[in-house]
């Protein structure tokens, strides 16, 4: 399925409406949730020295951006959604760039690692390869990704009113790979129950 230009920019759009319109809701459903796994498993891939430049890539209201920062590294966040953004600079004392998924604007060689929990699969399967490039190419030598996605059988399109992309293991190998990442590791959520009652794909990978 490709999406023309029209289709494409009201992915975005409406994606973000959606979250702007419930930001208080999903904060509230949100805040208290424990992602300790997925925020070990990039900082525990990480080289060098902290503390390490992260880029929380679509941050939603800081909590995730709070902890980074709370451990003394330096943290960006970006977003798409205004309420979201807003929040997340009130919540974390962060920066906090807005931006569309779909028109990144990003420095190169710039983070040590970049924090993508639950925001990559709202891109359209035929954009993920431009996005991936340019969280890539933002990324310092040797730099790492964490990626954690609802995952599915590649199929795609709206849901509740946001679009997704919900790959297999295989097709995410796919894309991060094909743009100059190679896997570090990967597994499934929650932790300690059976595979299908594991939604999540959370995936690591390290610059080539």
């Amino acid at each position: 399925m490709k999406l023309d230009p029209k289709e494409l920019e009201d992915a975005a759009r409406l994606t973000v409406k959606h979250y702007d319109d419930s930001a208080e809701s999903f904060w509230e459903g949100t805040r208290d949730h424990d992602v300790r796994q997925n925020i070990a498993a990039l900082l525990d891939h990480l080289s060098g020295e902290p503390p390490f430049k992260l880029l929380d890539f679509g941050c939603g209201p800081g909590r995730d951006l709070k902890t980074f920062a709370d451990l003394g590294h330096s943290a960006i966040g970006l977003e798409g959604s205004e309420n979201f953004a807003a929040m997340a600079r009130a919540h974390s004392g962060c920066e906090v760039w807005r931006q569309d998924f779909l028109k990144l604007d990003l420095p190169a060689d710039h983070f040590d690692g970049v924090f993508a929990n639950a925001t990559l699969f709202h891109v359209p399967s035929q954009e993920l390869p431009r996005v991936l490039r340019q969280i890539c190419a933002c990324l310092k030598p040797a730099g790492v990704l964490f990626a954690s996605n609802p995952r599915g059988g590649n199929e795609e399109g709206w849901n509740r009113g946001r679009y997704g992309s919900y790959h297999d293991l295989a097709a995410w190998r796919g894309f991060a790979t094909s743009v100059g990442f190679f896997e570090l590791t990967h597994y499934y959520r929650p932790e300690g129950l059976p595979r299908e009652k594991q939604p999540w794909l959370a995936t690591v990978w390290r610059k080539a």
